[in-house]
């Protein structure tokens, strides 16, 4: 499998990489992190918002059951850019009663998703608290230590220059943890439009370097820029990784797993309060 994780999945993919690794399951043939720290030695500006007390505090009240709603986090992210995601909104169209713009990016944002309690408060405590999955052996996960550095096969790590949830300095430290070739790639803009950045539009341009294992200042300063989307590299460099292409399935499902019901299904159409 070449396996692709965004931001928090993309964490989650590692150690989920390393538990695999751990228990030689070999099945993966590449890994892609996209947005995605290992390491939160310096999470950003988000970091002022977690400590001891904001973490027991969440650990008695959803630590063991329940949700951390979508809505919630989706503030919080907002909050990090106010100019941007919140202030002007309150100017344009509360104030002055313009219509705000349509904006794909950002209505596709604005689906969030509700987190399972024991999940989150598991993730804010052992990553962005005590920055402990860098750490070989110092979590436990499947029932298997994790130790990223375990993971042998080749990861493409992508970052954002301009990310306000993973700092790109950041996301490029996780290419000093890993036990395979990695290719570090950094694109132009945001968390999200640096990487929902369509070739064929040509916009935007990323930078590129192979030379790891330096300061991230002393990588960006050696790098070649290149303009467009990074995504001709990636499907450059996974093309090099693949065993070749599979038809399409001509039916759905087979005898175990039945299809249940046409795309996108009824979950995404469910409301949350």
């Amino acid at each position: 499998m070449n396996i692709l994780g965004f931001c928090v999945g993309g964490t989650l993919l590692g150690c989920a990489a390393a538990v695999m690794s751990a228990r030689s399951d070999n099945r993966l043939a590449s890994v892609t992190l996209l947005t995605t720290m290992l390491d939160f030695s310096d999470v950003g500006e988000i970091g002022i918002m977690v400590d001891e007390n904001y973490v027991r505090t969440r650990e008695a009240t959803i630590g063991q059951g329940g949700i951390l709603p979508g809505k919630e986090l989706a503030f919080v992210f907002a909050t990090l850019r106010a100019n941007d995601l919140i202030w002007s909104y309150v100017v344009n169209n509360y104030l002055r009663g313009a219509t705000p713009d349509a904006f794909d990016l950002l209505y596709w944002n604005s689906d969030s998703v509700n987190l399972p309690g024991p999940m989150y408060c598991w993730y804010i405590r052992h990553a962005y608290l005590e920055n402990a999955i860098k750490d070989p052996g110092r979590t436990k996960q499947c029932g298997v230590p994790v130790d990223l550095s375990a993971i042998k096969v080749s990861v493409y790590l992508l970052a954002a220059r301009e990310d306000h949830i993973v700092p790109w300095k950041t996301a490029y430290l996780a290419s000093n943890l890993l036990g395979g070739e990695v290719q570090f790639v950094l694109g132009a803009s945001g968390h999200i439009a640096g990487v929902i950045n369509p070739a064929s539009r040509g916009k935007r341009n990323y930078w590129v370097n192979p030379k790891l294992g330096v300061e991230p200042e002393d990588w960006l300063a050696e790098a070649q820029e290149i303009p467009g989307s990074w995504w001709p590299d990636w499907d450059r460099w996974l093309k090099e990784r693949s065993t070749g292409t599979t038809a399409a399935p001509t039916k759905l499902g087979n005898k175990t797993y039945q299809p249940i019901e046409p795309a996108p299904g009824r979950s995404v159409k469910i409301r949350t309060a």
